[in-house]
């Protein structure tokens, strides 16, 4: 038993009736407040002002009246006034040329709507009850709310992130409105006839208008969200596709019914047949459905994951310093398994097979791991498909061309298996536990750990190639030592050669029997000095200062230099220097013989021995060729640089080297064909305390 025309004018009435009265009570409340829409507020209040005045003229005159209609033309105009104050509010209509021209299209279409009506009414009532003449005006006034819906999608994801803020109800509000006028005219085009049950209801929808505007005209309207559950939208969205798809399939069904001519029949029927076959074939389809689910999720959904929060998380913990913090190794595995809520992890990384071993453990003890974790099948798979490995579909035997050894199938708390790459090389995978809500991995988990595992493996890379370079350095620094001890060598080698030379004259001569001990008692304690550097392996800045008399060393050294050079000592003032003797010693070797070398042999060297305030100064001069301003500035401290045939070119290196270490000061001045003056400068010992108290109160600030 169906509804009579009387009971659908009297729902028309009661909600039309409603809607005037929602209509006007929120103009009036939000009249004192219309600065909350940033300059939008009057073209608002004026939307609700005609929206009642249309709702009165329905209930008076009927909804396809001219008066009505008139009126409604009137409300979409004020509607887009709307959309255009809001548009404007921020500015954006003088940079978006192109709108206003749209507004105007639109207001053009919602006068010549009641426009054509009035004209045809003016001719001959009769023609507004022809069918082609209906759905003209029909399809104008869809037209219109089609635009419509359009721009005001544009007015709100063009908006900033502030701005949505106040336009988010608005919005909302005309979007709702249209949408519904939308699903009105399609049903009155395609029934061929005005939908009087439906258009009824069109006086609840104002009620919702307003509704909808107040509330966000309300206190905390920006708290104030919509959250439905994912499920629940996917279904409800998913009802509305299947309704969407019948309606488009009635649509066309009944286009080829009256376009196929004596067919029009045959085709009808076929393409419903073929339509609802195609529907019985893809929705029950876990593909199609689970196809769907990733879409909308992508695209309608807010993200499971706070993506700021989850990237500053990974960043404290793969960047954790201090004494208690983690081995990298560790912290790697912890930051990937914070994301997914996984409690442990295990990390692989390739041995010189390629083979994957166990690299650290977090938090997974239990975890039995054999020697070779993954094979090369699996390390190769990994490393050529990135692909982030769902343990769970593996043991479904859904994965079974994946080479997943049998202990990880076997480990019920293994989840998934992170490939980590750095340019194109697989430098380790992540092994994560499940986590205690136990689920199944998305796209959104698998999004996220790709970005993730990319970094880590940039961090894991980085971190074998600083390790590289310390291995390289400390064998740097071991060869270092060996080429200056083979300079020692060098230097004793030659002294013993000379003595030996000297030895074949002089024999005889009880002095230089004498001298000969004291030289060879000289160079067997520099010989053990030098094994004893060599085995400690390291520079000489870790000894222990002591007081040491430069100008009794200095003397002794000219002594040694007696028989090859006129070496003299001048000693200004006495210095106890604050150093190591034999560091002392090499250095003053050093630059000693740099002098003998550089000077004639009837041209003495000088080495003067003063105070300089906190600190002993000596100075070793020669008149000597001299030295280049380039070759002092680019050559001379330089390592394996040397301009003497046969020589090794780290005697001034090491002098300046040993100096630094004990936080003294190597300096040069030198003219070519004049000579040249090293300035070594070191703390004295008693000014060491001062000079180191003073250092660490330069550190510290």
């Amino acid at each position: 038993m169906s509804a009579g025309p009387g009971l659908w004018d009297w729902v028309a009435s009661t909600a039309h009736v409603a809607g005037a009265c929602a209509a006007i009570t929120v103009a009036v409340s939000i009249w004192g407040q219309r600065e909350r829409y940033s300059g939008a507020g009057k073209a608002i209040v004026a939307a609700l002002a005609m929206t009642a005045l249309w709702c009165l003229a329905v209930v008076v005159e009927g909804e396809l009246s001219l008066v009505a209609q008139g009126l409604l033309g009137l409300r979409n105009l004020s509607y887009l006034w709307a959309i255009y104050a809001m548009f404007a509010s921020d500015g954006r209509h003088t940079s978006l040329t192109e709108v206003g021209p749209v507004v105007a299209a639109l207001c053009l279409v919602d006068i010549l709507v009641p426009t054509v009506q009035f004209i045809e009414h003016r001719i001959n009532p009769a023609l507004l009850n022809e069918v082609e003449l209906y759905q003209l005006n029909i399809m104008l006034a869809m037209l219109g709310v089609v635009g419509s819906l359009v721009l005001v999608h544009n007015l709100y994801a063009s908006a900033s992130s502030t701005g949505r803020q106040m336009l988010r109800w608005p919005a909302l509000a005309l979007a709702a409105v249209w949408v519904f006028e939308l699903n009105l005219y399609t049903v009155a085009y395609l029934a061929k006839h005005w939908p009087v049950e439906l258009a009824s209801l069109h006086g609840l929808l104002d009620v919702g208008f307003a509704g909808i505007l107040a509330l966000g005209a309300a206190k905390g309207r920006e708290t104030l969200r919509l959250k439905p559950s994912r499920t629940v939208t996917f279904q409800s969205i998913s009802l509305i596709v299947i309704g969407l798809y019948f309606v488009a399939m009635i649509a066309i069904a009944r286009w080829l019914a009256s376009a196929g001519g004596e067919l029009g029949r045959w085709w009808q029927f076929s393409f419903l047949i073929a339509a609802i076959s195609a529907a019985a074939l893809l929705l029950p389809s876990r593909r199609m459905r689970g196809w769907m689910r990733v879409m909308f999720t992508k695209h309608f959904f807010k993200h499971r994951y706070e993506y700021r929060e989850e990237w500053l998380r990974f960043a404290r913990t793969i960047g954790g310093q201090g004494r208690d913090a983690a081995p990298l190794h560790q912290r790697a595995v912890q930051a990937m398994a914070d994301i997914t809520d996984s409690p442990a992890g295990l990390l692989l990384t390739p041995d010189d097979t390629g083979e994957m071993v166990l690299a650290a453990r977090w938090q997974w003890p239990t975890a039995d791991v054999p020697a070779q974790a993954l094979g090369l099948a699996t390390a190769h798979f990994l490393a050529a498909s990135d692909h982030i490995v769902d343990l769970d579909t593996v043991r479904s035997h859904a994965g079974a061309d994946i080479a997943i050894p049998e202990w990880l199938r076997e480990e019920s708390r293994a989840w998934a298996v992170v490939p980590l790459q750095h340019n194109g090389r697989l430098v380790g995978a992540v092994i994560l536990a499940r986590p205690p809500q136990d689920r199944k991995l998305d796209w959104e988990d698998f999004d996220l750990l790709r970005v993730v595992a990319q970094q880590i493996g940039t961090y894991l890379a980085e971190h074998q190639g600083q390790q590289a370079l310390a291995e390289a350095a400390r064998f740097d620094e071991f060869h270092r030592r060996i080429a200056f001890v083979m300079h020692d060598i060098k230097n004793l080698s030659s002294q013993l050669s000379l003595l030996a030379r000297n030895a074949e004259r002089h024999a005889e001569n009880p002095d230089f029997r004498a001298d000969m001990l004291v030289t060879l008692r000289n160079s067997a304690d520099k010989l053990n000095h030098l094994v004893a550097r060599l085995s400690r392996y390291g520079t000489s800045a870790g000894d222990k200062a002591e007081p040491v008399e430069v100008g009794a060393l200095a003397r002794q050294l000219a002594e040694t230099f007696r028989v090859r050079h006129n070496v003299q000592v001048i000693e200004r003032d006495p210095c106890t220097i604050a150093g190591q003797s034999h560091s002392i010693e090499q250095v003053l070797t050093h630059l000693i013989q740099n002098a003998v070398d550089a000077s004639a042999p009837d041209m003495p060297v000088f080495v003067s021995i003063a105070g300089d305030g906190l600190y002993g100064r000596i100075e070793i001069v020669d008149s000597g060729h001299g030295m280049a301003p380039e070759f002092v500035r680019n050559r001379l401290f330089k390592p394996f640089d040397s301009s003497k045939p046969g020589g090794f070119g780290i005697g001034a290196y090491e002098a300046r080297e040993l100096v630094r270490a004990m936080h003294g000061r190597l300096d040069v001045e030198s003219r070519e064909g004049i000579g040249t003056r090293f300035i070594v400068r070191l703390p004295l010992a008693s000014a060491a305390e001062i000079l180191k108290t003073m250092d660490n109160d330069q550190k510290v600030a």
